[in-house]
């Protein structure tokens, strides 16, 4: 509920717990029949049946937004019963409770996936969870066991940051355009206009084109997540038609992409053929300083 509880990943990690809502107050008994309308909110009726379920030993995998994945925990204590209400979210006066406050404790396995905090995985496609298994607030895991799921978590093909992409493509296109040296020292922005923001003849656009030092024109390509074999042949088929409409023998291709630095060996090996393509992966880093004038340095006379 990253979108509702902004940082709540962040609080499971530090206070090594997952958690639920549904106060008792607001008449979420854990045992019991419910009152009223509120037999018919499945929801709670699906989540308290798993809460019922849960042992000391079993393990919890924290499911994110994009098919993403925190940390594998092992359960060491389940403070869930009706009296028990530690909210994850603190009171105030829109939350007079507080929110999320059943908690299952859990010991963080720190030797599967990164060991960086601020790194999660994102499952591929073989081992994504299935619906059934997403949609609910608590499920069961069947489509895959429990040592498939740590072998995925421990590939560092799939670790990426929680927050480290550009919101947009264009965005990161648009850094590039400005700042090419940034990418590779040398870079410069290609110096005919109408080339630089070419459309081709199939109606096709390419993101970013410069110009290396060898003056050879460079197709730059970004993709926010993982690089797939699709892209390489997108960015291949933009160096065949440049070359073709304008002319240039030589024209370099770079992909650029938001997704985890090690490459699945597929992508590798695509990636080596002729033409060949190079492969960067970009983070976002933010550096703060203080305003205080104070603290500026200052400059004086003799």
């Amino acid at each position: 509920m990253e979108n509702k509880f902004p940082g709540m990943w962040h609080r499971w990690y530090r206070h090594q717990c997952v958690a639920v809502g549904w106060h008792s107050k607001w008449g979420y008994k854990l045992n019991g029949k419910l009152d009223g309308k509120l037999r018919h909110r499945g929801g709670w009726q699906k989540a308290r049946k798993m809460l019922s379920r849960i042992k000391v030993g079993h393990y919890v995998i924290v499911a994110l937004q994009g098919n993403r994945v925190g940390r594998l925990g092992q359960v060491t204590d389940i403070c869930v019963e009706d009296g028990q209400w530690e909210p994850l979210v603190p009171r105030s006066k829109r939350l007079r409770d507080g929110e999320m406050g059943r908690r299952v404790y859990v010991r963080w396995d720190l030797a599967c996936g990164p060991e960086d905090r601020d790194l999660i995985v994102r499952l591929p496609e073989r081992s994504r969870f299935t619906t059934g298994e997403l949609r609910p607030t608590i499920s069961e895991i069947r489509s895959q066991s429990l040592d498939q799921l740590r072998a995925t978590m421990n590939d560092a093909a799939n670790w990426v940051g929680l927050l480290s992409h550009f919101r947009h493509e264009q965005a990161l296109s648009e850094y590039i355009a400005a700042y090419p040296h940034h990418l590779e020292d040398g870079l410069v922005p290609h110096t005919d206009a109408k080339v630089r923001e070419k459309i081709f003849s199939d109606r096709t656009r390419l993101d970013v084109l410069l110009l290396d030092r060898e003056e050879r024109p460079v197709i730059v390509e970004c993709k926010q997540g993982a690089p797939y074999r699709k892209d390489l042949t997108q960015l291949r088929h933009y160096m065949a038609l440049l070359k073709e409409e304008t002319g240039q023998k030589q024209v370099r291709g770079i992909l650029v992409h938001g997704g985890a630095r090690k490459l699945h060996l597929d992508v590798l090996q695509a990636a080596r053929q002729a033409p060949p393509v190079e492969i960067v992966q970009y983070s976002l880093k933010v550096d703060f300083a203080s305003s205080d004038p104070s603290e500026m340095p200052t400059s004086g006379r003799d």
